[in-house]
């Protein structure tokens, strides 16, 4: 959801060019990270790997990528085109009025961008991990070359999620400063919570070079593994503004930029740190929290980023639906809370994503029992509520043959991959609309 509000930069109340003291860098990330008020507006961010349209096991040599993206540079859309670090495309929608807004933009966009890739021999492939290929930078810039430098430390998880990673993000407003099904407080605890319900329904990516991982999220096991100070997030039962800024400040600064030659990766020096004995500006400041990428990260709106891309053509709008449903509607809301809370103690007080529901949901999907009866009631309250937030019947069928396919039976998308004999086109199947089978900040390619 491309919002210019919602970055710590568009408050406009300091120079970003002034140096910030400690307590001007917490006033700054309560102030504008959470913008509270009625649940008006619902966005999606769609991230999805590029590949050979006839043979998709096959590397897309990087010439062939940056000239399919040069003819993309001339195609209208209302959303933001933007390239990932290993060649991923993701369309971010604007803020929209409504679910349907949402779907019926990022839709129309689609079905413009796939005849340019097509023309050029690419396809698009709703995938959490490559199955087939390993890391392979596509863009070659001052800030890749850095957060790669700085995610090496913790493993070979970095490059991976950089470079093989693709996902759908729902993006949805803070909700009330008032308590309440709607509420900032309600809503933040929940979105921390019912995400691991979210990661173990949706889980499709179990397969990495070719093989299996032993993960159904295998993207969402990336995310863990880079470590909790860069992809971790505060307790979800603290209070959102001072527990995000205190997480904000204490998190490791990933780079200092400069505008001549390689940015200065910086060995574990904290935000804190950096305010007691340096001089960062307002805009590092807003570059630090873009370097941030926890499970739910406030952007003045809520950014759920743990969903793995989804099969098909159109399989990314069951996620869109029902988490748009199960927050934005009250009593699909209610019901949702009521249905996860009980698992919050298996969290055992630990943050996602790195505690054991997290790692459950990322690792067994639904056949882990609890995660599936949970499923299960919030699928049910979601149906239930699409109507009544004006889902049409294509996008409530949508989700019904998700759930019968899936949800009823104890299986996400990630067993279908399992299922399949190695080496078998993964590209080109998954649920439609209607059940048919169908076929990190990124570079703006279109500026």
């Amino acid at each position: 959801m491309s919002d210019t509000s919602s970055d710590p930069s568009a408050g406009g109340c300091t120079d970003p060019r002034t140096a910030l003291t400690e307590a001007e860098v917490e006033a700054l990330v309560r102030g504008i990270c959470f913008k509270t008020g009625p649940p008006r507006t619902v966005g999606a961010e769609l991230e999805w790997l590029v590949h050979e349209l006839r043979a998709p096991q096959l590397p897309v040599t990087p010439e062939r990528l940056e000239a399919a993206y040069a003819a993309l540079r001339n195609v209208p859309l209302r959303s933001a085109l933007t390239v990932e670090p290993g060649g991923q495309l993701e369309l971010s929608s604007p803020p929209a009025a409504s679910l349907m807004e949402c779907v019926d933009t990022l839709s129309a966009d689609l079905d413009a961008v796939r005849p340019v890739l097509r023309e050029a021999g690419l396809a698009l492939s709703g995938l959490g991990t490559d199955p087939w290929h390993a890391p392979r930078r596509f863009l070659r810039e001052p800030r890749y070359d850095a957060m790669e430098t700085c995610l090496d430390r913790t493993g070979p998880a970095g490059r991976a999620m950089m470079c093989t990673s693709a996902s759908v993000q729902v993006c949805l407003d803070a909700g009330y400063e008032e308590p309440g099904p709607l509420g900032l407080g309600r809503r933040w605890w929940l979105a921390h919570t019912l995400g691991a319900v979210l990661v173990a329904a949706f889980a499709n990516s179990p397969l990495l070079r070719g093989a299996p991982t032993g993960w159904r999220s295998t993207r969402q096991l990336l995310w863990m593994e880079i470590g909790a100070g860069r992809a971790g997030a505060p307790a979800p039962d603290t209070e959102p503004r001072g527990a995000w800024a205190r997480h904000v400040l204490d998190a490791p600064v990933m780079c200092v930029r400069r505008e001549e030659g390689p940015w200065e990766v910086p060995d574990e020096m904290t935000f804190r740190e950096w305010t007691r004995t340096g001089s960062p500006t307002r805009a590092d400041l807003d570059y630090h929290v873009s370097t941030l990428f926890p499970p739910v990260r406030p952007r003045g709106h809520l950014e759920l980023r743990m969903i793995d891309a989804q099969p098909g053509d159109h399989g990314w709008i069951v996620p869109v639906a029902v988490t748009t449903a199960l927050f934005d509607d009250p009593q699909a809301a209610e019901s949702a809370y009521r249905t996860v809370k009980p698992l919050a103690e298996r969290a055992l007080s630990r943050p996602a994503p790195h505690n054991p529901l997290w790692l459950d949901a990322a690792r067994s999907g639904l056949t882990d029992g609890e995660l599936h009866e949970a499923a299960l009631a919030c699928f049910a309250a979601a149906l239930e509520a699409l109507p009544r937030i004006g889902a049409t019947t294509a996008v409530t069928e949508a989700v019904t043959a998700f759930r019968d396919r899936y949800v009823l039976p104890g299986r996400c998308p990630a067993d279908d991959q399992l299922d399949r004999p190695r080496g078998t086109d993964l590209a080109g199947s998954g649920p439609g609309p209607a059940g048919e089978a169908t076929t990190a900040h990124g570079k703006d390619i279109r500026s």
